[in-house]
């Protein structure tokens, strides 16, 4: 059973995404707050799929549980859902680990295929544990079995989204990629995000891969284009 955990404090919005995700075909687990979800989270044992998650809410915010879980876990898809529609809100969400973004209102239609491209992700990676093929780029290996991504030697923790772009990138080594290829590889052919959500996610995997993330060696932009993996 494909499992959500939604985090909203208005009671109207909670019932109309229970409501629909249900449809969709979730087992939706909903609280109202962010200790609440911090709590449920903690006492499944992280048993979720994906967390849906509010930004502003009394209490622990939605971007401190978005943190929080995701130190817990770098497999869970989090969709983090605001009223907020300012970049900064959007792009503070994504580097604190989230998948996605979607900005209130939004159409059941709309909220079901985001969480459905996301569940899609989340299911490949599963999936791809059973492959033990390693991938080696200069200093990087890509231990895809394990799921995780070492430099010299040393590890590299990696949310999802960021080993699968460095998946996608060390598979297709030198070859210029626009952010919508990008975006349609990683996140899925019928994914609604914008390319946004690429920009911030390479941001971040600059940060954790490149010796200086202002003037990367190997996670290189093509202005005007896309990126590239230079080996």
């Amino acid at each position: 059973m494909r499992k959500v955990l939604v985090v909203e404090d208005e009671t109207d919005i909670r019932d109309f995404i229970v409501i629909n995700l249900k449809r969709g075909g979730y087992d939706v687990t909903d609280v109202d707050c962010g200790e609440k979800a911090l709590e449920v989270y903690e006492s499944s044992g992280g048993d979720f799929d994906i967390v849906l998650l509010d930004v502003m809410m009394p209490g622990i915010d939605g971007f401190t549980v978005c943190r929080r879980i995701r130190e817990k876990s770098d497999t869970v898809g989090i969709i983090m859902l605001s009223a907020k529609t300012q970049e900064m809100d959007k792009v503070t969400g994504l580097m604190l680990g989230a998948d996605d973004y979607v900005p209130k209102p939004f159409s059941p239609s709309e909220l079901v295929a985001r969480v459905d491209a996301i569940h899609r992700r989340v299911a490949a990676a599963s999936s791809m544990k059973n492959k033990s093929e390693d991938l080696v780029s200069g200093p990087f290996t890509l231990h895809i079995k394990s799921r995780t991504l070492t430099k010299n030697g040393e590890n590299v923790d990696l949310t999802q989204v960021e080993f699968q772009l460095m998946e996608l990138f060390m598979k297709n080594p030198n070859i210029a990629m626009t952010r919508l290829e990008i975006l349609s590889k990683v996140w899925g052919e019928n994914f609604y995000g914008d390319e946004k959500l690429v920009d911030v996610n390479i941001r971040r995997l600059r940060m954790k891969i490149e010796s200086d993330a202002s003037s990367p060696e190997y996670l290189l932009t093509i202005w005007g284009y896309g990126y590239k993996w230079s080996e």
